[in-house]
């Protein structure tokens, strides 16, 4: 017979919210939060002019900084303080994670519990500083020399002061986000980070809605691509859910022990394996390392000589790299799949998780503690990643093909939807979290009032 708390966690709704202050509170203060974000995107860099800025951006569409100005919510399109956003942080917890597995000393750091995922946090963040001044200077260096090629200044008074001025700022503005975001995870709801990232991109949405419904009022665009396009969209997030939320569990077994009664029982429990263990590294790798050309050439500008043999590949490359063209296609599906197993085999340790299963006393039936637990591991983790690396090929590839067919432009992208979905199952879940342990908690105080009156 299920118990009162049982029974409270099968019926767990959102009908009980309004009694939960403490998680009112921290909604509202994830709320305002993201409000200081979007003010913060519209405060451009001093020294720079934001009509001119806007001309210079349209000529540069299609590269790499299309998927990072995403990201940021149009920030970088605005130039302004938080133009990097947080991808210099996302960067260096990459090259962090992977130095961990590679690097024997700071492997032995991950060991060491707190103290050591505090010393990574430190280190992850003198990397984050160090790539903004990095990417805060030839942004700025780019600015001026585009907009001089372009016979366009947006750049007020260029040279070295405006430099200087660009990278303090840039780096000021991307550890803020990341003090925010910390805030939101310690005093708000959901992951800060994560949230700051959803809500750049679901700020381009209504610009997204307001240009497909504009291309249909002047025909441009047909209804049947509209409606077209929003069954897909709605398919893909459907799909997205399913697939995120898929696991293969297997089963862990651990040795009888003596319980309270005297009677021998056999712990159970689950190793949880997601069918896409790499997330959403793999496409945003994948479309940066193929849009970094293009978006190196349009830089150039003026400066390319297409009568040359150099210009002359330069300029075949940049037209077969472009969005929908099927050398990209080909390019990015491959991108992903690889980026699908590198990572994996990055985040996910099957020989450490086989050691953990053999100090604990766990096994999984059938197969032998240690080395056969291992290859048993890597055996399952290897075919569940090929259905992975085939949804993220699909979900990615898929859009990027209609979008380019269409001429609609592409923010609501296969990485884009991944982002948004994922980080909302993420933020309801732990809202469901919140509810649960607020209604165990009525129930711990009715049971010590009742305890009280006999």
């Amino acid at each position: 017979m299920a118990s009162r708390a049982d029974n409270i966690a099968s019926s767990l709704s959102l009908a009980n919210f309004s009694k939960a202050t403490e998680l009112k509170n921290r909604i509202w203060f994830t709320i305002g939060a993201l409000i200081v974000f979007r003010f913060l995107s519209f405060v451009p860099l001093p020294g720079v002019n934001p009509l001119i800025l806007e001309s210079l951006y349209e000529q540069t569409r299609g590269g790499i900084l299309d998927l990072f100005n995403t990201f940021s919510g149009g920030s970088l399109e605005r130039m302004s303080l938080i133009a990097l956003g947080v991808m210099p942080y996302i960067t260096a917890s990459i090259v962090i994670q992977l130095a961990a597995s590679l690097h024997p000393a700071l492997a032995a750091l991950k060991k060491e519990g707190a103290t050591g995922r505090q010393k990574l946090n430190q280190y992850t963040r003198y990397g984050t500083v160090f790539l903004c001044a990095i990417q805060g200077w030839f942004l700025a260096s780019g600015l001026e020399a585009y907009g001089a090629s372009s016979g366009l200044q947006a750049v007020v008074i260029p040279g070295l002061t405006f430099r200087i001025t660009a990278v303090i700022s840039l780096v000021g503005g991307t550890m803020f986000l990341l003090w925010l975001g910390e805030q939101i995870t310690s005093r708000g709801i959901g992951n800060g980070v994560s949230l700051i990232i959803m809500a750049g991109i679901v700020a381009q949405f209504p610009s997204f809605g307001a240009n497909l419904f504009e291309g249909a009022r002047s025909g441009s665009i047909s209804g049947f691509v509209i409606v077209g396009l929003i069954v897909m969209i709605v398919g893909l997030v459907l799909f997205i859910c399913f697939m995120e939320r898929a696991q293969r569990r297997l089963l862990i077994q651990y040795p009888k022990r003596a319980s309270a009664k005297g009677m021998m029982q056999a712990d159970r429990s689950h190793l949880p394996l997601k069918l896409n263990t790499a997330g959403v590294i793999p496409p945003i790798f994948a479309s940066s390392l193929l849009l970094l050309p293009l978006t190196i050439s349009q830089f150039a500008g003026q400066s390319i000589d297409t009568e040359s043999t150099a210009g002359g590949i330069i300029t075949s490359m940049n037209f077969y790299l472009q969005h929908g063209q099927p050398l990209y296609l080909a390019l990015y599906a491959a991108g992903i799949i690889f980026f699908c197993f590198f990572y994996t085999a990055v985040v996910f340790n099957p020989e450490e998780t086989a050691e953990n299963l053999k100090k604990n006393g766990g096994f999984i039936p059938g197969i032998r503690p240690g080395k056969r637990t291992q290859d048993y591991l890597d055996y399952v983790l290897t075919r569940i990643t090929v259905i992975g690396a085939i949804y993220l090929t699909l979900v990615c590839v898929i859009p990027e093909y209609m979008f380019s067919q269409t001429g609609v432009a592409m923010v609501m992208g296969g990485t884009s939807l991944l982002i948004v979905v994922n980080v909302t199952v993420d933020t309801i879940s732990q809202i469901q979290s919140h509810l649960l342990a607020h209604q165990y908690g009525d129930l711990i105080k009715k049971a010590k009032l009742k305890g009280r009156l006999r």
